[in-house]
């Protein structure tokens, strides 16, 4: 018995009814095959080629320059399968359809090759799982658990509905955070730019005064005289160390300092706890619900948990658990969980319904982080004004302090 070919990725470029151009790719056994199934989709191909031969665009990919998904990327396809699934679709027709449909060009990568696998025996959390870089671990439990419960379409209703809540409080915590950072850089280019060339300007006629300059406006031509050394020291500095912590920030001592400080630190640091605990119970409650076993749901969110600090506590809670303790008593040990989330965790075990417990905790607390969002911004911005304008006034008051006393000093002699 011969064996069929082993299908090849191709991608096209297409016209459809309306006129409008659209790109895609799919599985085909040859390049004839994929025109035909270009055309099954009622398209007119522009061309149609193996994704391979695009030197370009492997060069790229090798180089790792092709973009990664993102949560929203994530979250419209988990929601297509999940609709195409319950509807009736196959499950190897539905991830063709998502794989020529998504626009990014990663995720339909991975989900061609996917479909490939699954049409060769594999399970999907299994060719899933074999792409960490693309498909997150929350996303792949929950499949594995949705194939062996016979619910994949609600596990992927689930995926899709759990990465938009967590893009949407993404989205709340980059919106506050937005602003200070916008406008203290505005005020550290205008600091730069005062020292270097307002600054200069007025030392010329500082050294026809003949006097001693005030202190206040010593410093400032100093500052300013030695501009040319310490501004591209700054420069490199802070590009050496974006590199240096983008490297590194996987590790256990980066993650450690970094959250902590991220936490603990003033203004921002409720909003990150906030956020941390909002995170923890949502996808907690999406494990338990879904019928994961408490100890790898406890190890899983803690791996998802995008904090040092809320890991370690889950940590704590996984012991705690493996030895037949509550779940609750080691949360209570860590400063990040207040008394209330602790509280209603431990009512939650007694009464058997820790899932829904942790459901409401994660619903108060996404309300909670856009509640402090929202203040973060309408509090931050008079206090920013207030810095900025402070420290913009300080230097122009001492760039006339000489101009101030030379007047006093003539009016006196007058």
């Amino acid at each position: 018995m011969t064996e069929a070919p082993e299908s090849t990725l191709y991608v096209y470029q297409a016209r459809n009814a309306a006129g409008k151009v659209v790109k895609g790719r799919l599985q085909a056994q040859s390049q004839q095959a994929a025109v035909g199934a270009v055309r099954a989709q009622g398209l007119t191909p522009l061309w149609v080629k193996d994704n391979s031969s695009l030197g370009l665009n492997r060069d790229l990919n090798i180089q790792g320059f092709e973009r990664k998904p993102k949560l929203k990327d994530l979250a419209v396809a988990s929601k297509q399968m999940a609709v195409m699934i319950a509807s009736g679709v196959t499950l190897l027709r539905t991830l063709e359809i998502v794989a020529q449909q998504t626009e990014n060009e990663a995720l339909g990568k991975a989900f061609a090759e996917v479909q490939r696998e699954v049409g060769q025996g594999s399970s999907l959390s299994a060719a899933m799982e074999r792409r960490p870089k693309v498909f997150p671990l929350i996303m792949i439990n929950l499949v594995r658990v949705g194939e062996a419960g016979g619910f994949l379409d609600s596990a992927l209703e689930s995926v899709a509905d759990n990465f938009e809540t967590e893009l949407k409080l993404q989205q709340k915590v980059k919106g506050a955070m937005a602003y200070p950072i916008v406008v203290l850089c505005v005020a550290i280019l205008s600091i730069i730019a005062m020292l270097v060339f307002v600054v200069p300007t007025f030392e010329g006629l500082f050294q026809g005064f003949g006097r001693e300059l005030p202190l206040p406006t010593q410093v400032l031509v100093t500052l300013s005289s030695s501009a040319v050394i310490w501004v591209p020291i700054l420069i490199v500095l802070a590009v050496a160390g974006g590199i240096w912590y983008s490297r590194n920030k996987h590790e256990d001592r980066v993650r450690k300092a970094v959250d902590t400080a991220k936490v603990k630190m003033p203004i921002f640091g409720k909003l990150f706890r906030k956020v941390a605990i909002a995170r923890f119970s949502r996808n907690m409650a999406i494990m338990l619900a879904a019928g994961v076993p408490m100890l790898q749901a406890i190890g899983l969110v803690a791996k998802v948990s995008n904090n040092w600090v809320v890991e370690q506590a889950l940590l704590d809670s996984e012991e705690s658990v493996r030895n037949g303790r509550p779940f609750a008593q080691p949360l209570a040990q860590h400063e990040v969980f207040p008394p209330m989330v602790t509280q209603m965790v431990a009512v939650g075990e007694d009464s058997g319904s820790l899932d829904q417990m942790l459901q409401s905790i994660s619903e108060f607390y996404d309300r909670e982080v856009e509640t402090a969002a929202d203040q973060l911004t309408s509090m931050i911005e008079p206090l920013l004004i207030v810095f900025v304008g402070g420290i913009i006034g300080a230097m122009v008051i001492a760039l006339y302090l000489p101009i101030f006393n030379m007047s006093s000093a003539i009016g006196g002699l007058g």
